[in-house]
């Protein structure tokens, strides 16, 4: 009776700690998400004080874009690398080289829809 006891509280052991784990590892993944998603809104509202910039209005399309591309740079490296971190926390079993890949792209399409945004808004030049 005391090893079936015994036997049925380290498989309860085994399993909390088990739990525990898997837990962990979901609150380093939620973790990791919500710095990504901090780190793509920092980068947006960086991208939004650039389009409103004084400086900018009356820029070609070209300029602006060139514009942009020099712009919030540490809070585009910081988005880069938060997003970076989540996707190796949340795909581990795929190749840095594809998630470093996807962190780009997402890099990339914020600043074309920010250069977008600035082409679609300007007045007509004359």
């Amino acid at each position: 009776m005391r090893m079936l006891m015994l036997g049925a509280a380290l498989v309860v052991m085994t399993s909390a700690a088990m739990t525990h784990s898997a837990l962990a590892e979901d609150d380093d993944t939620k973790g990791a998400q919500k710095l990504a998603m901090q780190g793509r809104d920092d980068y947006w509202h960086c991208l939004a004080r650039e389009y409103a910039r004084d400086s900018n209005q009356g820029l070609s399309e070209q300029d602006f874009s060139r514009s942009v591309a020099g712009a919030c740079l540490s809070e585009r490296q910081y988005y880069r690398v938060a997003l970076l971190d989540y996707l190796t926390s949340q795909y581990p079993n795929i190749d840095s080289g594809a998630h470093l890949a996807t962190a780009n792209r997402a890099v990339e399409s914020a600043q074309k829809d920010i250069v977008t945004a600035y082409v679609k808004h300007r007045p007509p030049q004359q």
